[in-house]
């Protein structure tokens, strides 16, 4: 083992990212699988409190280790009010699991990156130029792509999926802001903090309580969602956002993969052609983003 880290570690940076953002898409395929199989036998709500408890009780002694120095703000507001939408919005996607298959809620996850460019040019006062706002339109197609009005019925489901990609959109416009006071250990330690008791507060009006083999399950699935979090961040310090970013695609495949094993359950070749088209659009409004910040930044150290 101390060979194959020193091994990893000798890595560049790039690499090192690569590989951990493998490690962290397949993570998080293994909590929607887990949502998805035990959601037949326990209330989708109940599951996303389980998901953030083990997930805080996870990340405990990463907390311990740091003090009390995480916990300073002047923001605490804003981070409540990010919590009650990421609430909102993992209450929305984990029902939306026990409705519609693994690989076409994960494909219509990707039009988060969408939405939040759109609330950040209402919200924010962003700018938006022409590149841009098109490829923002050819995502939303792709989403109809997925989706097929008219062709099939729009389920509930596919509408809970939108709903929760426009809060968690909201959220990133947030965290974004947050970012400019707030450390990023500051933002997780309370967005842990404050999602455990929010999403009891649901759970306990449709509480059953898990068997010990039904909690081993999401256990599994909130542990390896919780470290496949800090993975993606650790591959985003690391690497370049170019190199790792479109590797967030093979969260569906990953995902398909589960899904088929453990359900039967498949994306069609539509279904895979909307998420190429969503997730590539996703990936070119980011890309651009960065690439504007770089130009102002640039160009603000050359007048300065």
């Amino acid at each position: 083992m101390p060979n194959t880290l020193s091994r990893l570690a000798a890595l560049s940076g790039n690499l090192q990212g690569i590989l951990l953002m493998l490690v962290a898409t397949s993570l998080d395929a293994v909590l929607l699988a887990a949502v998805r199989y035990l959601s037949a036998e326990i209330h989708p709500f109940e599951l996303a409190f389980w998901r953030n408890f083990i997930g805080f009780i996870t990340l405990t002694p990463w907390f311990l280790r740091r003090g009390l120095a995480p916990f300073r703000t002047a923001q605490l507001r804003l981070h409540l009010f990010r919590a009650v939408i990421n609430v909102g919005g993992m209450l929305l996607f984990f029902t939306a699991l026990s409705l519609i298959p693994m690989p076409k809620a994960q494909a219509l996850l990707f039009t988060a990156p969408l939405f939040a460019t759109i609330l950040a040019v209402l919200v924010l006062g962003e700018r938006i130029r022409l590149r841009r706002l098109s490829a923002l339109v050819v995502g939303f197609c792709g989403a109809l792509i997925v989706i097929r009005p008219g062709f099939q019925q729009v389920d509930a489901g596919s509408l809970m999926v939108l709903g929760c990609a426009v809060l968690w959109g909201a959220t990133m416009i947030l965290i974004k802001y947050l970012g400019r006071l707030d450390s990023a250990v500051t933002i997780t330690v309370y967005m842990t903090l404050l999602m455990t008791p929010l999403s009891l507060l649901p759970a306990l009006f449709v509480w059953t309580g898990p068997s010990p083999t039904q909690l081993l399950i999401i256990a599994t699935g909130a542990v390896a969602a919780t470290l496949g979090q800090l993975a993606m961040a650790q591959a985003f310090r690391l690497a370049e956002m170019t190199v790792v970013m479109p590797l967030d695609f093979t969260k569906l495949i990953f995902g398909s993969i589960l899904a088929y094993t453990l359900f039967q359950e498949t994306i069609d070749l539509w279904g895979w052609m909307g998420a190429v088209v969503i997730f590539g659009s996703a990936f070119y409004v980011v890309y651009r983003e960065r690439q504007v910040k770089r130009r102002l930044g640039r160009d603000h150290s050359e007048l300065s």
